[in-house]
């Protein structure tokens, strides 16, 4: 069975996320290995890690927890991480302790229940990326172990904002739900601003592993 205790070794934490996009002069295995060992210098307590070659880089050179997930365009759905039970697997499989899933009420290829199974049964443990209240609640009822706040404001049916969304994390400490915080938190700030409306840890990832989208901010703040 996963180990859920995993999650009070992230308690009160922050995750970095190391990806890089297609395009960037960072999409290299290797180089995203040393944004997770600089990371976990910085006193990182776990990591989000994409796709398969990154995770087994990762892996190779750090033992800090890592939340896995893939990133697949499909025709047939807006779902876009880890839309499959086999993509979970595998990420399973190459190290990733917990496996972050698109948990939206969109459609999808899979049901989330049939997922999440998947994943417990191959000894890993379930984050469901959600947008809103309602998801929240379903992810849970399918099986999820923690949701997070990641897919606010990339579904239609939630809220549209230039920074964090507060008020979500306002509802999910209200119900009682577990959450971890992750979506436009720009600044040490804004970390503790979600550490302090209930997170049980703060994911960031464009803010630390991302320079071109950091000196983007200050060249448009120059700008104005």
């Amino acid at each position: 069975m996963p180990e859920r205790g995993l999650f009070d070794q992230l308690k009160g934490g922050l995750i970095v996320s190391c990806q890089a996009n297609p395009d960037s002069p960072l999409r290299d295995s290797y180089i995203i290995g040393q944004l997770a060992l600089a990371a976990e210098r910085g006193g990182a307590v776990g990591l989000r890690i994409q796709g398969f070659e990154d995770m087994a880089a990762v892996r190779a050179v750090t033992n800090l927890p890592i939340i896995g997930l893939t990133k697949t365009d499909r025709d047939d759905t807006d779902v876009y991480i880890t839309p499959t039970a086999a993509e979970g697997v595998r990420l399973a499989e190459l190290g990733a302790q917990i496996v972050a899933f698109d948990a939206t009420s969109r459609p999808r290829p899979e049901p989330l229940a049939e997922m999440f199974a998947a994943v417990h049964a191959a000894g890993g443990l379930v984050m469901g990326d959600i947008s809103t209240l309602d998801e929240a609640r379903a992810a849970y009822d399918h099986g999820a172990d923690i949701v997070s706040t990641t897919l606010s404001g990339y579904t239609p049916h939630s809220r549209q904002l230039a920074g964090a969304d507060w008020e979500l994390m306002r509802e999910l400490r209200d119900a009682g739900l577990s959450f971890a915080a992750e979506g436009r938190l720009n600044s040490p700030a804004d970390a503790a601003q979600a550490m302090s409306l209930g997170a049980s840890f703060v994911v960031v990832g464009s803010a630390i592993t991302r320079p071109d989208v950091i000196t983007g901010w200050f060249r448009q703040a120059l700008k104005t």
